[in-house]
């Protein structure tokens, strides 16, 4: 399983595309800090890269990179390799070339810019939404075999956590004014990663207030330490379910 690991990980580092990533990352992130006044405003730019295109590539590279694979994964088959040791293989190589591109593109400009407790969770989470989008792209790899049916199923899921998601959820908050549904919402937050990464990053930039009201919720659950850890263990499960989804169908798979 090690070597596996070894192998695909090597091999993601030295793709192109990756590569570029890395030093997309890095050039907003640098940027951010050196154009803005202070590091709060950097911060707010990093988040919005952290927000949409972090999940973006992940899932997308992460996709296609699967279906491009598929002679490799084929041939472990074959070999006398448990089918779970080769999906998880695949995921951990996966997930921890998307960490690193990420800490080395965005991270190290956040430890050196931004050293605080609001730099270290925004590290933290960025790497979390990494591997969660990268366990969506293996869900939607694994529900078809059609390349771009996969790839298009990838997209949507983007567009729904990115897009899609907070115009529901701001179209019911208007729709259900009249109602006391503020602490609804905090449920509801849990249901999309993106939403409870950029809830508990704005809370931590003291912007809290600008959310009214229901800032003010947000702020009693998510900005105490059960609040915190919930919120991560939500995060957690994102990465955790849709793998063990994908794992289920990969073992009965006919490939």
């Amino acid at each position: 399983m090690y070597r596996i690991i070894k192998i695909i990980f090597f091999d993601i580092l030295k793709n192109k595309i990756v590569l570029a990533y890395t030093l997309i990352l890095a050039l907003l992130s640098w940027s951010s800090f050196g154009l803005e006044d202070n590091a709060a405003k950097g911060l707010l730019t990093i988040l919005n890269v952290i927000l949409f295109t972090v999940p973006l590539v992940s899932i997308l590279f992460a996709t296609i990179y699967l279906y491009n694979s598929s002679e490799f994964i084929e041939l472990l088959l074959s070999q006398p390799i448990k089918r779970k040791k080769i999906w998880l293989s695949l995921f951990i190589g996966l997930s921890l070339s998307m960490v690193l591109a990420f800490f080395i593109g965005a991270g190290i400009p956040l430890l050196i810019n931004a050293p605080g407790i609001v730099g270290i969770m925004m590290i933290i989470v960025g790497c979390l939404i990494s591997v969660i989008f990268v366990s969506l792209a293996f869900l939607s790899s694994i529900l078809t075999r059609d390349k771009a049916k996969g790839i298009g199923i990838a997209i949507m899921n983007w567009l729904y956590f990115a897009l899609l998601f907070d115009g529901m959820v701001l179209f019911l908050l208007y729709q259900l004014s009249d109602y006391p549904i503020e602490k609804a919402m905090v449920a509801v937050t849990a249901l999309s990663p993106i939403d409870l990464a950029r809830i508990q990053i704005l809370l931590h930039l003291d912007v809290s207030a600008m959310l009214g009201y229901t800032g003010a919720i947000f702020k009693d659950f998510f900005g105490t330490t059960t609040g915190l850890i919930m919120s991560f263990l939500f995060l957690c499960f994102w990465f955790f379910f849709p793998f063990y989804i994908s794992l289920n169908k990969f073992k009965s798979k006919d490939l």
